[in-house]
């Protein structure tokens, strides 16, 4: 559109008047404590707001409505009049005006076009104005009480798309499709043009995110805290080498969301040395000094005024530590030094650890959110509290939780803050840290449960150091109140389990009660103890042991490598806070019971279970609006949207043929929308007439890929070896979509996406097999492609080594959906199965607590493989699917021992009954009566997994903080 149709476009007010108006709604932005009524006066004024008293008009899906139900009396769905945040909301009219203003005052584009981009950016910001007055009443509110309020902490924060989301929670759907129509635009289109926000990479961050949704939408008083990286994990390219990464370039344009706050930075130090001063406090001097700046993205509850905050951190140094002088001798990279070290630290998520250059840079990650955000934690209470500051009240008024071990520096870094800059006993500060701090375990995998360097701590972060020590030993004097020392070897297998320092000696006052006599490993005879005195030399009348064999048995003492210092994160963790909790209910079980059993029995009342959740607001309600409709319609109420124990009605009508015709429509138009996806991202034409099949996560050898890419390739096999009839005949036609990242270093996760699109490669171009198997991997998956997928899958594998997922969400999200789980009995598939029914879950593989007999059984050699687990693997290896050399892959997968062999995730003992229980899915979709009553029983039975149910467990059981609307 020429900047002249745009221009000519009608609405109620030109710019000018516009400028004028919005220059208002500033003043009442900046004065926003003022006075309520006059407060809404003026907005009225401004924006020509309207009460909500008729139904919005609402963009329809391009696809066929499903047919209505002749049985139940449909109500009329006023989806954006029901939701009104206040008695006034802007109309369609006001919000054209406030669209134009946008693209003309605070443009990010040139003025002579109004195009996709530009309508994005101008609408965000629209959409930004009514954010920030709903903020601005939130923070002013929650000053006012000084409230108790909750802080999440977290590396991760995996928001995706805002635009529709934010629309959404504010009922303006409508209004913002009618004027983004009037200005020639589809509200689709525009939303389409919004980068992903790269602040996250899995479950982790999204589980994040849903919880932000959740908490303001239940009015709780929170903030999410993270980091704001400039170039996320990496943009994922899959090319004939397989996974490919670069830069993500989501900031490139600007992100309309985030407002900057220039006035809120804090210092935050690396290096340096600790001294003792006069006063006989500690003070960590010199080192390297950055700054930390706030940006804050608003986070809107649904239907509701609350709208918290999501602050996140970006870095940099004051520009006297640019060396001018430097850059004028020629010198321009030491000019630039600081200035470097400082932006570094928020460009990549997880940057890569194979260096000590990138551990440093890991570590100051963490630190950095730890140190900025209590400061800034520290900084609210002070104010809120006034004159009369009793920091006995921090934990009344401050939860921090940590999610997970990312965020452990919290606790050194809020005892550092509390003993040497404000004065308190180290009894008084960590009787506040305690209460303070919460820790989310999200991991069972002892890789993934941190370890630091002490050396490299030492190093960093001095002072922190001498204070982990300090607790370790506190933890130390507990253990050994608790157990007493009559019993050595019990305490000693207490402390080494236990202790937050590994591989460190005890302190003096133990060390003797486990010094243990030395034995010889040299076996002498009774006729070998006369010694002649050849034998020996004699020095001041002693016999001396010949010199020769003492230096030999010395330089085999000292060929042995001291195991490195280490720092135990989740140990810290646990020490230094009041509640653990697991995030499913097997999951929290193994952590009690495996990976912090020592702990357990001594703080039993600190483990709890928090099963996941994630946000229906997102996962079905605007992400599926066909089957958002469907459960509205059946219901009778939107109400499920906010109260998902309401879709547990559904269960009554699932035998319902009117109800399931729709839940098929439904299906299909999702299905037509991913057709399209994989055609636009892959060039791969498939048939919404086959199942789809889908595994979407982050690639991991726990996550078995690799035993659905082999089931994959077993039914090829077979298939090629039958005639078109009998194939017809035996299997169902079948799009296996796969999705997900590799981590940059992780070579064996990048082998598995290179095997997967190789098969992709030789089965869709098989004119034998044509439609019957097609195989996809749809490049750089995020939560934009999720909210695609999700909706349009039918099965959703979900197929780890039991034992070894903490919970999963994406389950969570299949099931909301209506799709059908195939899965292990591990992390919240267990829960779910319970809830949707044991028919309605194709469950296979051993269960959690054979792993480790099946392991052992493995390294003794007993372990037969099933013929069909040698033959595909002898099959991969005729390159049939290239001229890649699979033999470390397959090689992965044999031999009884050994780093990366011996099959430790067990994909071959799972195989055959992972492929006797896709014979069952090809036999239940042949029915599609049957197929479509298990989709609405698993949408049915996933009323429990909302995060709002999970935010209310929190907030009672682990933060103590209690919901405020604001008036």
């Amino acid at each position: 559109m020429s900047v002249s149709q745009f221009s000519a476009m009608s609405t109620t007010r030109s710019s000018s008047e516009a400028f004028v108006q919005y220059s208002s709604l500033s003043r009442f932005i900046e004065f926003g404590s003022r006075n309520r009524r006059s407060k809404k006066l003026l907005l009225t004024r401004t924006l020509n707001f309207r009460p909500l008293t008729t139904t919005s008009f609402c963009v329809k899906n391009v696809s066929s409505e499903p047919k209505a139900n002749p049985n139940v009396k449909e109500p009329v769905v006023e989806e954006e009049a029901s939701g009104s945040l206040n008695p006034y909301a802007p109309d369609a009219a006001s919000i054209t005006s406030s669209i134009k203003y946008h693209a003309e005052f605070t443009p990010s584009y040139s003025p002579d076009k109004f195009e996709l981009p530009k309508a994005f950016f101008a609408t965000a910001q629209s959409v930004r104005d009514t954010l920030i007055i709903n903020w601005n009443s939130t923070y002013e509110y929650y000053e006012r009480l000084n409230v108790k309020q909750a802080y999440y902490l977290s590396m991760e924060f995996l928001q995706g798309r805002a635009l529709l989301n934010a629309i959404g929670n504010l009922g303006l759907t409508g209004a913002y499709a009618e004027a983004l129509s009037k200005l020639g635009h589809s509200l689709e289109n525009v939303a389409y043009k919004e980068p992903d926000a790269a602040l996250g990479n899995g479950g982790l961050g999204r589980l994040a995110s849903c919880f932000l949704d959740s908490l303001a939408t239940l009015n709780y008083p929170a903030w999410g805290y993270g980091l704001r990286y400039k170039y996320g994990l990496f943009k994922q390219r899959i090319t004939k080498d397989g996974q490919e990464e670069v830069a993500e370039d989501w900031l490139e344009l600007g992100n309309p969301w985030e407002m900057v706050r220039n006035d809120v930075s804090y210092p935050v130090k690396f290096f340096g040395k600790v001294v003792s001063g006069s006063d006989g406090k500690k003070h960590w001097i010199g080192g390297e000094d950055i700054k930390a700046v706030a940006y804050d993205v608003p986070i809107p509850g649904y239907k509701t005024k609350t709208t918290i905050n999501l602050r996140l951190w970006s870095t940099k140094v004051p520009s006297e530590d640019f060396d001018l002088s430097a850059f004028n001798a020629g010198d321009h990279t030491k000019a630039a030094e600081a200035l470097s070290n400082a932006e570094k630290i928020c460009y990549i998520l997880y940057p890569g650890d194979e260096s000590v250059e990138g551990k440093i840079l890991r570590l100051k990650q963490q630190y950095t959110l730890c140190s900025a955000s209590l400061q800034d934690i520290i900084a609210r209470f002070e104010r809120r509290s006034g004159a009369n500051i009793n920091w006995e009240e921090f934990p009344e008024k401050v939860a921090v939780q940590m999610n997970d071990t990312h965020p452990t520096l919290c606790i050194p870094e809020l005892m550092r803050v509390l003993v040497d800059l404000k004065g308190l006993s180290w009894k008084e500060a960590w009787n506040i840290t305690q209460r303070t701090v919460a820790y989310t375990n999200h991991t069972v995998l002892p890789e993934a449960l941190e370890k630091w360097s002490f050396e490299l701590m030492q190093k960093l972060l001095p002072r922190h150091v001498e204070i982990i020590e300090m607790i370790d030993e506190e933890l130390i004097n507990t253990i050994v109140l608790e157990y007493g020392t009559a019993d050595p070897d019990l305490l000693e297998k207490k402390l080494k389990a236990m202790r937050i320092l590994e591989n460190f000696d005890l302190p003096a006052t133990l060390a003797d009660l486990f010094v243990k006599p030395k034995e010889s490993n040299v076996v002498v005879r009774d006729d070998e103890l006369e010694t002649s005195e050849d034998d020996v030399e004699s020095v001041d009348g002693e016999p001396q042991v010949e010199k020769e064999d003492t230096q030999e048995e010395e330089k085999i003492v000292e060929a042995i490598p001291k195991p490195p210092k280490l720092v135990r994160m989740a140990n810290l963790c646990i020490v230094g806070g009041h509640a653990v909790n697991g995030v499913a209910e097997i999951h929290s079980e193994i952590v009690k019971n495996e990976v912090f059993n020592e702990f357990y029995k001594l703080w039993p009342e600190k483990f709890q279970n928090k099963t996941n959740g994630v946000t229906p607001r997102r996962w079905i309600r605007f992400c599926n609006p066909d089957l958002s409709k469907i459960i509205t319609n059946w219901l009778r109420t939107e109400d499920w949207v906010t109260n998902t124990e309401k879709l547990a009605e559904l269960r009554k009508f699932a035998d319902n043929e009117d109800l399931q015709a729709q839940f098929r429509a439904a299906k299909r138009n999702n299905k037509m929308k991913v057709v399209s996806l994989i055609k636009e991202k892959t060039g791969y034409s498939v048939s919404p007439d086959a199942l789809f099949d889908t595994q979407v996560k982050r690639i991991h050898e726990y996550k078995r890929q690799l035993l659905n890419i082999l089931g994959i390739v077993y039914r090829y096999k077979k298939m090629k070896e039958m005639t078109a009839a009998e194939r017809k005949a035996k299997y169902v036609p079948r799009v296996c979509i796969f999705g997900g990242k590799a981590f940059a270093t992780y070579v064996q996760a990048k082998r598995i996406v290179k095997f997967i699109t190789d098969v992709a490669a030789t089965v869709n171009h098989d004119p034998d097999i044509g439609d019957l198997l097609k195989v996809v991997f749809v490049p750089d998956y995020n939560v934009s492609v999720a909210e695609l997928l999700i909706p349009a899958s039918e099965l959703s594998e979900h197929i780890s080594t039991a034992g070894m997922e903490a919970s999963g969400t994406s389950n969570m999200k299949f099931a909301m959906n209506g799709c059908i789980l195939i899965g292990t009995l591990d992390g919240a598939n267990v829960e779910i199965r319970e809830e949707v029914g044991d028919d309605n879950f194709f469950l296979f593989g051993a269960r959690a607590h054979e792993i480790a007999g099946l392991r052992k059984e493995r390294a003794e050699g007993k372990f037969v493989p099933d013929p069909c687990f040698e033959e595909v693997k002898k099959f991969v290896r005729t390159g049939v699917f290239g001229p890649y050399n699979y033999d470390e892959l397959m090689g992965s997968l044999e031999g009884d021992e050994g780093f990366g062999r011996a099959d430790y995730f067990l994909v071959g003992k799972d195989f055959p009954s992972y492929l006797e229980c896709q014979e069952k899915v090809d036999e239940a979709y042949r029915d599609q009566k049957k197929w479509t009553r298990m989709s609405i029983l698993n949408t049915a039975g996933s009323y429990k997994f909302s995060s709002d149910r999970t935010i209310h467990e929190y907030a009672r059981e682990i933060w103590n903080i209690k919901p405020v609307e604001l008036p």
